[in-house]
């Protein structure tokens, strides 16, 4: 038997579609948009109209044939299905539930109990005869094995949930789009389905459910609502005459996207390849990317069981995510990406392309590695996924990743050092975590957003002001290059408009206190590895602390004594005057020496 999926469609109410002109509209799309047409594909669409009525002759419904699987199978199994329908989601777009249309509900209410057009449905949702003919027909139509792909309309993806754990288990459905589908409505509620489905079932590849704003019958939202593990999108360009009807949805590229891709699997985007001849160097963002990405991979190294294979699957994700925004930005400002980035691209919407591994980290000079590593130590650079790892994994990875840069595992062992110490310097022994690597990035977003990009401006680390910006309009302060950038940009940062924006009140203390963290560690890392100051932090801290005491005085003058705004920055001032003491007993004050 051939391997390649059978295209089974069901229909909604009304004939069935007897002219199949849902499938002359799906394969003109298809090859609109580059895919071959249908001309090659077995078709499964099975006219059951008829059943949709009562019946005298009496039949079971089919019984369940996919069973759920055990606690450990299960978590494998929805985690198989995360790396699936991430594949999908990549490719088509971004997940949209939609919020759904006031009174959306009453109309399909409506709909459902029109005594003509809808009587079909409450038959199949009310009559266990008339589920059990329709159910049975569909399955006398299949094959005992193979692959096949679901396209369901309206009730159709009412029948092909109920479906879907009754099939032949050597059937396997690489992936199911459903459209105009009615399911976020309660009164499309049979048999416990939504009970049943609260996980995704074992057989089930990937599940997308299309919908429009102007179908009433999907109410103007999706059916994640119900299957929360599903993902949703929002198709455009229907009409709203006919914003319910099959051959709409499917002449939409959106739709015929995701059949193609579950019918003749992923077409490959071009990725974006340096020239051979001339490669060009890595630019602040593109070096913050590589290096995270290199010690994502040597953190995965020492990793095993359950935690690697989630950290891994994380991995996959960022790094998909992180080369494709890299490329993209670079074709929009005309420049070409490096070979070093471009080797570390795939097909992330294949679920099971191989992820290209990334190559041992070059050279870079101290004084620029002292950043960046130290940024790296203390930042999230797997977001938006929050793993945590045991510190001694990562601080062995970073030994490893400064060795490979010929910087020595000692400088990797450097950097945990200085953290700890400023940790301590700051707030009493404790071990970094990963909800303070959480807040410290938030920390450094809020005082970009704050001082409107004057942060970056005051003192740009690596890069120029002018390239933080450019490369946050591109990336996004919150993103993974993003959050790297502005980490480091602030680490090295000083000047007026950094002490006005960590003593304003819209600054907490915890945000002030990750930061003063970040440069302390600097000034440790440096001391440890023999490198200048450039005595930012001293600045940093005292004009700060001149600001955050004026505030207070302000302020308490006329505030009640309990008042939280007064808390917080007395816990500002016994930051800073922690972390000048440190800076003065240690000869790091401006003009003084040490002995």
């Amino acid at each position: 038997m051939s391997n390649e999926p059978i295209l089974l469609f069901l229909h909604g109410v009304g004939t069935g579609d007897r002219d199949d002109l849902w499938k002359a509209r799906l394969s003109e799309t298809l090859s609109g948009i580059g895919y071959p047409s249908l001309d090659g594909v077995e078709v499964i669409a099975p006219k059951y109209a008829h059943a949709l009525k009562d019946y005298d002759d009496k039949q079971d419904v089919p019984p369940i044939t996919i069973k759920s699987p055990s606690r450990d199978a299960a978590r494998k199994n929805r985690r198989d299905f995360e790396r699936r329908i991430g594949a999908v989601e990549f490719r088509l777009g971004r997940h949209n539930s939609g919020n759904g249309t006031i009174g959306g509900d009453a109309l399909v209410n409506v709909a459902v109990n029109f005594p003509l057009l809808f009587r079909q449905a409450r038959m199949y949702l009310n009559e266990p005869n008339v589920r059990a003919h329709v159910l049975n027909k569909i399955l006398e139509a299949l094959p005992s094995s193979g692959r096949i792909v679901i396209v369901a309309h309206s009730l159709g993806s009412v029948i092909a949930a109920d479906l879907v754990r009754r099939l032949p288990v050597d059937i396997e459905i690489v992936g199911m789009v459903t459209i105009g589908s009615p399911l976020a409505n309660g009164n499309f509620e049979v048999d416990r389905l939504r009970e049943a489905m609260s996980e995704p079932p074992a057989n089930l590849g990937w599940w997308v459910n299309c919908w429009n704003a102007h179908d009433p019958v999907a109410a103007s939202r999706g059916a994640s609502s119900v299957f929360t593990w599903l993902v949703d999108l929002r198709v455009t360009s229907l009409p709203t005459v006919h914003a319910h009807d099959a051959t709409y949805y499917l002449a939409n590229e959106t739709v015929a996207e995701a059949i193609g891709y579950g019918i003749f699997g992923s077409r490959s985007k071009e990725l974006a390849r340096a020239e051979t001849a001339v490669d060009v160097p890595l630019d602040p963002a593109e070096t913050y990317a590589v290096l995270a990405l290199r010690y994502a991979d040597l953190i995965s190294a020492t990793l095993d069981g359950d935690l690697r294979d989630r950290y891994r699957g994380a991995m996959r994700q960022v790094q998909a995510t992180v080369v494709d925004s890299i490329i993209r930005r670079n074709e929009v400002v005309q420049r070409s990406t490096p070979s070093i980035v471009a080797r570390l691209a795939f097909d992330f919407s294949d679920p099971d392309a191989e992820v290209p591994p990334t190559a041992p980290s070059s050279h870079l000079p101290k004084d620029e590695a002292a950043v960046l590593l130290a940024v790296l130590a203390s930042e999230n650079i797997i977001r938006p996924f929050d793993i945590a790892v045991p510190k001694g994994k990562r601080e062995a990875a970073m030994q490893e990743l400064t060795a490979e840069m010929g910087l020595s595992s000692r400088f990797g062992e450097d950097v945990f050092v200085a953290s700890r110490e400023a940790q301590e310097v700051l707030s009493g022994p404790r071990s970094m975590n990963l909800v303070k690597i959480g807040i410290l990035g938030a920390g450094a977003t809020a005082l970009v957003v704050a001082t409107g990009g004057l942060a970056l401006a005051a003192g740009a680390g690596l890069a120029g002001a002018a390239a933080v910006t450019s490369a946050l309009a591109a990336f996004g302060p919150g993103g993974m290059i993003g959050g790297l950038l502005t980490a480091g940009t602030l680490m090295t940062a000083g000047g007026g408009s950094i002490a006005y924006s960590l003593a304003s009140l819209g600054t907490g203390a915890e945000a002030l206190e990750v930061f003063a963290e970040r440069q302390l560690t600097l000034v440790i890392l440096r001391q440890r590895q023999a490198l200048d100051q450039d005595h930012s932090a001293w600045q940093n801290f005292s004009e700060t602390e001149t600001q955050v005491r004026r505030e207070y005085e302000r302020l308490d003058e006329f505030s009640d004594g309990s008042s939280a705004s007064l808390k917080d920055l007395k816990k500002k001032i016994v930051t800073l005057e922690r972390a000048l003491a440190y800076l003065r007993e240690n000869g790091f004050e401006p003009g003084k020496v040490s002995f």
